[in-house]
């Protein structure tokens, strides 16, 4: 595996992720971006851990156990408010606002 195609599809996975967070409101699809970037950065530990060592390998399973656990509290909470306001819009839910 060459570490320069690695890296620029990588970057490639995280722009995609940055540009959905910034355009998009829905809040689904802001978790599916937020997933799409860290898959990316774990691209990037995988691709980096070959001239390295091992310690990139080790890092993907701690982004992984985050990633697990930011999917199943957002999802929980997106699923809370879908049931309070039944819409998951984040420019019409004004739920946390004083």
């Amino acid at each position: 595996m060459l570490l320069g195609p690695a890296l620029a599809i990588s970057a490639l996975l995280f722009s995609i992720g940055v540009v959905g967070v910034l355009i998009r409101r829905n809040a689904i699809v802001l978790f599916m971006c937020i997933e799409l970037m860290l898959n990316a950065v774990n691209l990037t530990f995988v691709a980096l851990s070959q001239y390295h060592g091992v310690g990139g390998q080790l890092m993907v399973f701690f982004v992984m156990a985050v990633a697990a656990a930011e999917a199943a509290v957002g999802l929980a909470i997106i699923l809370a408010v879908f049931r309070h306001t039944t819409s998951v819009d984040l420019k019409t839910n004004t739920l946390l606002q004083g």
